[in-house]
């Protein structure tokens, strides 16, 4: 199988294996991540051997725009270009701000003014129109670290409005979730608090647990049902949930890492592990449509701490039991997908 499982185009549109990867990395804050294109050509290459049908990626507002008005398209159209080669889907992020268009001259704070953002996310869902239909608007705008300062999901929500205006009268046809929260149901009660209901098409929401904590994966399973319940209170209960983010480090045993924010690191063992359960667990959720795994590759002290660990792969693209553990849950996806649907073909 190292060239990929046997999977269409159109069959992955309803594959719910997902991953979120930094392909856009290419600075020296993230030591230079994918420096090369035959990097990125071999984190593709294991995606599609892993069964990944859908890749969460960043279209950087700093990368695109860099100087008002002045767009460069290079780097992503190589990425995507890469990606729908291989058959996989794209949920693109929309977001960070670009300094000169920053309301406090940082990445992390929202734009100054939402035209110059809506300028920029404009001219990306143009330039790929017909090639991503699936835009995510900013990435955890509930928390501190990715947007300041916080007001109740007030100003975002505003600003989620015009994106969503902008984009289907650009592509009608496209889908817009909300940036990814990670703050359970009160961001959700939030998001529909401040009107948001009509401006995005599918629920996005982040959740980690430690797998060493009892009771985790009980937790993993209930708060979809209980983002859910929110929805349907509000009217909203024939939209899809996607969990963009979820994962835990997987770290070799002895090496000596400084343990993530919830606590101790497990094993790589123990993520494979945890990778099977949240998997097995959520899959059978109706309203669970996509999960994506975060992240694909280890990234390289860049957290300088377990969660540096959370790849799939390690930094040098070998393989760990999660990736195993992943394709194996692709598998037998795959195949009840084909047996239910009347498609089963040989994979010789």
């Amino acid at each position: 199988m190292k060239d990929g499982p046997l999977i269409s185009n159109e069959e992955n549109i309803h594959n719910p294996f997902g991953v979120l990867e930094f392909l856009h990395w290419n600075h020296s804050w993230n030591s230079y991540k994918y420096s090369s294109r035959p990097d990125l050509e071999k984190s593709v290459s294991l995606m599609q051997e892993a069964g990944v049908g859908w890749v969460r990626l960043d279209f950087l507002w700093g990368d695109i725009e860099p100087q008002q008005g002045k767009f460069d398209f290079t780097k992503y159209d190589y990425i995507v270009q890469l990606l729908r080669g291989r058959g996989m889907h794209i949920l693109g992020i929309l977001h960070y701000s670009v300094d000169w268009a920053s309301a406090c001259g940082k990445w992390n704070c929202p734009p100054k003014e939402n035209k110059l953002f809506i300028e920029y996310a404009s001219r990306v869902i143009k330039r790929y129109k017909g090639q991503v239909k699936y835009w995510e608007l900013w990435n955890e705008p509930d928390s501190p670290t990715y947007w300041k300062e916080q007001d109740g999901l007030k100003s975002y929500c505003v600003l989620l409005r015009d994106v969503y205006i902008a984009a289907k009268q650009i592509d009608p046809d496209c889908k817009i979730l909300n940036g990814g929260l990670a703050n359970g149901a009160s961001s959700v009660n939030h998001l529909y608090d401040n009107g948001a209901k009509d401006y995005f098409d599918i629920l996005n929401i982040h959740f980690f647990q430690n797998p060493l904590h009892p009771g985790a994966i009980k937790a993993v399973i209930n708060y979809p049902k209980l983002a859910y319940k929110i929805m349907q209170r509000n009217g909203d209960g024939d939209k899809k949930i996607w969990i963009t983010e979820i994962g835990c480090p997987g770290v070799k045993r002895f090496l000596s890492v400084d343990n993530w924010w919830l606590g101790k690191n497990p094993t790589e063992g123990k993520q494979a592990k945890w990778l099977k359960d949240v998997y097995t667990g959520l899959l059978k959720d109706p309203h669970v449509e996509k999960i994506f795994w975060a992240f694909f590759r280890d990234t390289k002290n860049h957290w300088n701490n377990g969660v540096d660990y959370f790849g799939l792969v390690r930094w040098d693209f070998s393989r760990k039991n999660s990736f195993y553990a992943y394709q194996g849950c692709f598998r037998k996806w795959f195949f009840e997908y084909r047996k239910n649907n009347g498609i089963l073909k040989s994979r010789r």
